[in-house]
């Protein structure tokens, strides 16, 4: 028995075509969600940054002495102005002025408490040459040192 060319299966070019249609607005999707997932990415890297720098701080401020005016690894003084502030560039190395290669900025800020106690309100935003008002990001941290 002999075959003819209708009785053979393939696809027809209009299936090819809607088939291609779909596949190209599935990938314009998920395509379109690659820059939402890069700045999501970025900024998840940027707030574990500037919650690292927070910890070390309060640890360098927690394991100075009491006998001790300031801490030894930051320089923060527990005696100067209530405000004090650090940059801090991508691997974490502070400077106590704004440098070209400062991207995060500490603000530390010692409220009023009963002798013996210090209390220290911490705000780490970034870009570093930005104000806090119109950061890209910031973090900030309520801390309590007992300096008996």
């Amino acid at each position: 028995m002999k075959r003819s060319i209708r009785d053979t299966s393939a696809f027809s070019l209009i299936e090819v075509t809607i088939a291609l249609g779909i596949a190209a607005f599935c990938l314009i999707a998920v395509i379109g969600l690659i820059p939402v997932g890069v700045k999501t990415n970025r900024d998840a890297a940027s707030q574990t940054a500037a919650t690292n720098i927070m910890a070390a701080v309060i640890s360098d401020l927690r394991a100075t002495s009491p006998l001790k005016a300031s801490s030894a690894q930051f320089g923060i003084n527990y005696t100067t102005p209530p405000t004090q502030t650090r940059y801090f560039d991508a691997y974490g190395t502070p400077t106590i002025s704004l440098t070209t290669n400062s991207r995060y900025r500490l603000d530390i800020t010692w409220n009023a408490a009963p002798p013996g106690s210090r209390y220290a309100d911490l705000k780490v935003w970034w870009p570093a040459a930005s104000t806090a008002a119109n950061a890209s990001g910031s973090t900030e941290m309520f801390a309590a040192f007992d300096r008996n």
